[in-house]
């Protein structure tokens, strides 16, 4: 197909969102270019470039990044075919939401529970996700603490959150809200999967 000099290609976009997404991603976790690249192996140059969009990383490459920033690889690609351009920085189709780990973020180890995210972008000030909590599941054996605030809703089942020495049981259509640094954690105590939907601002994926 021909492209016009100084227009933009399909390819150029891909690789501009490519290059947006692992910026956020990366400054949602607190990481400069420098943590970065000393945790996937690659230079701070390298992924200079593809974060502006102006290299075209490997899938190697892609897999060693997300490893580093504790996501699946998929993170980088669509699910289900393009999405719209004018579409992409505000909406979040179901069937496109990117999966969480925390895997490699901390030492604390995180059981039975996944979250995806339902904000378009992590270039903003808000972070939207949903969790799903095993029975027994829970976000890790300490508690931890973040910057900013946090909120949410059950969605189904029961949760218990730990806010210092003080545990509340929440069932669904309960909401919670709290300052990121009182130490807290979260569990299901029930034999169902529990659901919860949240908010943290400023956008810290170390929830």
């Amino acid at each position: 197909m021909y492209v016009k000099k100084n227009e933009p290609s399909h390819t150029d976009d891909a690789l501009t969102q490519l290059g947006e997404d692992l910026r956020g991603l990366r400054r949602a976790q607190g990481l400069t270019l420098e943590d970065l690249a000393a945790a996937s192996g690659k230079s701070v140059s390298f992924i200079s470039k593809i974060e502006r969009g102006q290299a075209r990383p490997s899938v190697t490459t892609l897999q060693e990044l997300a490893g580093a920033l504790g996501v699946p690889v998929g993170w980088f690609f669509e699910t289900d075919g393009p999405v719209p351009a004018d579409e992409r920085p505000f909406v979040v189709r179901a069937n496109r939401r990117r999966k969480l780990s925390y895997s490699g973020l901390t030492s604390t180890d995180y059981m039975g529970f996944e979250d995806h995210l339902l904000s378009a972008s992590l270039d903003g000030q808000l972070a939207l996700g949903i969790s799903t909590y095993e029975p027994g599941g829970n976000s890790g054996d300490e508690l931890y603490t973040h910057m900013g605030e946090e909120a949410g809703l059950v969605l189904k089942g029961q949760i218990d959150l730990q806010l210092r020495e003080k545990v509340f049981r929440l069932n669904a259509g309960d909401s919670f809200s709290f300052a990121g640094d009182i130490p807290h954690r979260y569990s299901n105590p029930g034999d169902t999967p529990a659901q919860i939907v949240w908010a943290n601002t400023p956008v810290n994926l170390r929830r």
